[in-house]
């Protein structure tokens, strides 16, 4: 019967590899949390509030990222726009794909957010005078947030697990990280595990701190209105 000799230190001899590969994935998922979630609510608005025609576009948009897969949008932008004259590197490319495919998920959820705002609260809200600006801001969009955070939580995580991809155009995050690594020390299983951990943990940080952070939103919004 064979024996099977692990040996975790061929990986952590490469620790400032492993860093760097955290610390871009962190970054990849702040970026895209950040433009999708603003992307989202931009498009959520455009869905529901813009004249029909003027909603087409949005339509589109986000039909055809939610129908495509996300390393071929990823491929399109970095392999396929140099071909228009228009050069993003790798890191470029990942941050505006992550964006682009994020913020279509999140206008989905965030549309199911505001179309469970009653008619009634929004014509109470114009009856005061308020602006619809400021209708959509605090009349719709803070209530739809607190419906729909942990779904837009979920695709957080998700966006960051499908951060990975971003190796395929030498983007040298995690999973970059282990690929090199691996192709060092030929230690495969132990290489994978450790990667495998990492990302487990930073999901669980991540969705913890979201969920956390709507708690404290809950909490504020109660002490202010009390």
């Amino acid at each position: 019967m064979a024996t099977i000799s692990l040996d975790f230190s061929a990986i952590f001899n490469y620790t400032p590899v492993l860093l760097r590969g955290i610390f871009l994935t962190i970054e990849l998922t702040l970026v895209g949390a950040l433009g999708g979630f603003v992307v989202g609510v931009l498009c959520a608005w455009a869905r529901t509030n813009a004249p029909p025609r003027a909603r087409y576009p949005f339509v589109a948009y986000v039909e055809f990222i939610r129908n495509t897969p996300f390393l071929v949008q990823l491929f399109f932008l970095f392999f396929g726009l140099p071909s228009l004259g228009i050069r993003l590197s790798g890191f470029q490319a990942s941050c505006l794909a992550i964006i682009l495919n994020t913020g279509a998920y999140n206008s989905e959820i965030m549309r199911a957010g505001i179309d469970a705002t009653s008619k009634g609260q929004i014509e109470a809200a114009a009856s005061l005078g308020l602006t619809r600006v400021l209708i959509f801001f605090h009349v719709v969009l803070v209530p739809a947030l607190k419906r729909v955070w942990p779904a837009l939580a979920s695709q957080v995580v998700l966006m960051m697990l499908d951060s990975s991809v971003c190796s395929q155009v030498s983007v040298e995050e995690l999973t970059f990280a282990g690929s090199f690594i691996q192709s060092r020390n030929f230690r495969s299983f132990e290489t994978y595990l450790i990667i495998t951990c990492i990302y487990f943990i930073l999901s669980y940080i991540a969705r913890r701190f979201l969920l956390k952070s709507d708690e404290w939103l809950l909490v504020r919004r109660k002490v202010t209105h009390g």
